[in-house]
C-alpha cells in the first residue's frame, strides 16, 4: 500500500466526521458512533490490527473518557450551584456597576471574567455563562454569543485546570515514539508537557494580546447604530491594557506553575487590575458608547428567550459579594495546594490509582487517579458553597439534576470519540508492519509540505476543534500526528505540538457544539451560522499569526 493511500485511509474517519457533522449537520451523539465504527473497521481490515488490540485500545479510551467526564461534571455542577445559590446574579450586578459602557464591559466581563471561568471550568462553559450575563446587561443576543465564542481562544488551552494539556496532549501523544524521545533526552512526560506549556504561553500571549481589541472593534462595527469601526477606537487603549493585564500573569504562571493555572490565575489577577483601572478612569473613554435603542434592533440580533442566569435571592438572604466570589477563590487555592510538588497533598490524592495494565496481553495499559483530577476540587468547593451560601437542599438538587443531564449529553459523544482516537494511536502493531495511522498521515504530509509545516500546524488543531467541539479532543486526535510530522521533518516536536495546542484553542471560536450551547442560553438556536461567519474572522487571525510565529520558532528553538 503506497504512502499516499495509507494517508488517505488513515484520514477517512476524520473526513467522515467532517461530512456527518458539518455537511449533513448530524448531531455529534449520532455521528461519533459511526466514526468510531469506521475507524475500528479500517484498523481491523485495512491496517490489519489484531481484534484484541482494537478492543484494548477502546477500553483504554473509556478510562480516559471517565476522567474527562468527571472533570466536566464537577465544573458544570459548580456553575449550576452558583446559579441556584444566587451567586452568579450577584456577580452580574457587581459588574454592571463598574461601567455602563459596553466596550469597557467587554474587557472586564468577557475577556477577564470569561478567562477565569474558562480556566476553572473549560469545555465551552465560559461562553454559555457569558452569553446570559451579557444579555442581562443589555447586549443583543447575537453579540453576546459572538463575544462568548471569541473568548474561546487564548484561555482555552489551560481550561478546566489544564485538561487539554494534561489529558488531551498526554493521551494523544502517549505511544512508543514519545517514549523513545523522552528516554533519549532524560525527560518525563510531565517535563515534556511543561516544555510545551512554556511555548504555548508565548504563542498565546502574543496572539491573545489583541483579542479584546478585536472584540470591541467587532461589537461597534456589527452592533452599533452607525456600524462603525471608528467608534471602537477610544476604547482600544483600555482593551490593549486588558490584553497585557491578562497575558503577563498568564505567561508567568505557565512558566512557573505549569498548565493547570495560567488561565485561572491570569484571569483572576487581570480582573483585579482591570477593575481598579476602570474605577479610576484609567484609559476609559471620556464619551459613552451604547447600543442603539432596542426598538431599532434587527430581528436577527434578538434571542427568543431571556437568558437564565438565576435570580439573586431577596435582600438579606442573597450571598454577599465576597461570598459569591469565595468559591472561585477556594478553587484557585485548592488547586495550587494540590499541584505544588513541594507539598504532600498531591501525592496523597494520587495514592488512589485505578490501573488496568497490559489489557488482554496487548501491552496497552490504562490508569486513572480520580482524586487528583480537578473534579475533586470542584466537588469539594460545591460542598463548601452549599454551606457558605446557605442553600436549600431543593436548590442543590436542581443544580445536580441540570449537571447530570449535561453530562449525559457529553458522555455519549466522548464514549465513542476518545476510543476512536486510541485505536488510531495504537494501530502501530499490525500484520502489515505499517506505522500507526497518525504517523502514516504525518509521513505523507512531511513529504508533501516540507519545511513550511509550522504555518499550517495551528490550522490542523483548529480543524480538530471545529469538528469535535473541544480543544482536548483535538489534541487527542492530532497530537500524535503533529508529533510525527515534526519528527519526520527534524523539527522540534515541542514547538509543533505547542502549535497544535494553540490552534486547537483558536478552533473553539468556530466549534459548532460550543456555538449551539451558548446560543441555547439566550434563545438564539437556529442562527448559529450567522455567529460562525463573525467568529471566523478572529479564528483566521489567530491561526495565521501563530503559524507565522511557528515558522520563526522552529528555526531558533532547541527543544527536543
Amino acid at each position: 500500500m503506497s504512502l499516499g493511500l495509507q494517508a488517505f485511509v488513515a484520514a477517512l474517519p476524520i473526513l467522515v466526521a467532517g461530512l456527518l457533522l458539518v455537511g449533513l449537520r448530524m448531531p455529534a451523539r449520532s455521528a461519533m458512533p459511526v466514526v468510531y465504527v469506521v475507524a475500528a473497521l479500517l484498523a481491523l481490515f485495512v491496517w490489519q490490527v489484531p481484534a484484541l488490540r482494537v478492543v484494548a485500545a477502546s477500553l483504554q479510551g473509556l478510562v480516559i473518557t471517565f476522567d474527562i467526564l468527571l472533570i466536566v461534571f464537577g465544573a458544570i455542577l459548580l456553575l449550576n450551584t452558583l446559579k441556584h445559590s444566587g451567586a452568579l446574579a450577584v456577580i452580574k450586578d457587581s459588574f454592571s456597576a463598574i461601567s455602563p459602557d459596553p466596550r469597557i464591559q467587554i474587557v472586564i466581563i468577557v475577556w477577564m471574567f470569561g478567562a477565569f471561568i474558562e480556566g476553572a471550568a473549560g469545555f465551552g462553559t465560559a461562553a454559555a455563562i457569558l452569553a446570559p450575563l451579557l444579555v442581562a446587561l443589555g447586549f443583543p443576543a447575537m453579540a453576546a454569543v459572538m463575544l462568548g465564542m471569541t473568548l474561546q481562544s487564548t484561555p482555552v488551552t489551560f481550561g478546566a485546570a489544564g485538561t487539554p494539556v494534561l489529558v488531551g496532549l498526554a493521551g494523544g501523544l502517549d505511544g512508543p515514539q514519545l517514549d523513545v524521545l523522552l528516554a533519549e533526552n532524560g525527560l518525563t512526560l510531565a517535563d515534556y508537557l511543561q516544555l510545551v506549556t512554556n511555548q504555548v504561553v508565548i504563542f498565546h500571549g502574543v496572539a491573545g494580546l489583541f483579542i479584546p481589541v478585536l472584540m470591541v472593534l467587532m461589537t461597534t462595527r456589527f452592533f452599533g447604530a452607525n456600524r462603525s469601526w471608528r467608534e471602537a477606537l477610544p476604547a482600544v487603549p483600555f482593551a490593549l491594557f486588558g490584553g497585557v493585564a491578562f497575558v503577563v500573569p498568564y505567561a508567568l504562571i505557565g512558566w512557573l506553575l505549569g498548565p493547570e493555572f495560567p488561565s485561572m490565575i491570569g484571569g483572576l489577577a487581570g480582573l483585579a487590575v482591570i477593575i481598579m483601572a476602570a474605577r479610576a478612569g484609567f484609559l476609559v473613554p471620556k464619551s459613552l458608547w451604547t447600543f442603539p435603542p432596542r426598538a431599532d434592533w434587527p430581528v436577527y440580533w434578538l434571542g427568543s428567550v431571556q437568558a437564565d442566569t438565576g435570580e439573586a435571592p431577596p435582600a438579606g438572604t442573597r450571598p454577599s459579594l465576597w461570598r459569591a466570589w469565595a468559591p472561585y477563590l477556594l478553587i484557585a487555592i485548592l488547586l495550587v495546594l494540590t499541584r505544588l510538588p513541594a507539598l504532600p497533598f498531591g501525592d496523597w490524592l494520587k495514592s488512589l490509582r485505578i490501573s488496568f495494565p497490559d489489557i488482554f496481553g496487548t501491552g496497552i495499559s490504562a490508569a486513572s487517579t480520580p482524586l487528583y483530577l480537578p473534579a475533586t476540587v470542584f466537588i469539594a468547593t460545591v460542598l463548601v458553597t452549599f454551606w457558605l451560601h446557605r442553600m436549600r437542599p431543593s436548590e442543590m438538587a436542581r443544580a445536580f439534576g441540570e449537571s447530570t443531564r449535561t453530562l449525559l449529553g457529553a458522555g455519549v459523544v466522548l464514549m465513542f470519540t476518545v476510543p476512536m482516537v486510541r485505536i488510531y494511536v495504537n494501530s502501530d502493531f499490525n500484520e502489515l508492519a505499517l506505522a500507526s495511522m497518525p504517523l502514516a498521515m504525518a509521513d505523507w504530509v512531511a513529504q508533501s509540505v516540507g519545511g513550511v509545516w509550522p504555518l499550517f500546524a495551528p490550522s490542523i488543531g483548529a480543524l480538530g476543534a471545529f469538528i469535535a467541539g473541544s480543544n482536548t479532543i483535538s489534541n487527542l486526535m492530532f497530537g500524535a500526528f503533529q508529533f510525527g510530522v515534526a519528527g519526520q521533518l527534524s523539527m522540534p516536536t515541542v514547538t509543533v505540538v505547542a502549535l497544535q495546542a494553540v490552534g486547537a484553542a483558536a478552533g473553539n471560536m468556530i466549534a459548532i457544539h460550543n456555538v449551539v450551547a451558548a446560543s441555547a442560553t439566550v434563545g438564539y438556536l437556529g442562527r448559529e451560522g450567522q455567529v460562525l461567519r463573525l467568529t471566523l474572522v478572529p479564528t483566521l487571525y489567530y491561526v495565521t499569526l501563530v503559524g507565522l510565529m511557528g515558522l520563526v520558532a522552529v528555526g531558533v528553538v532547541s527543544t527536543p
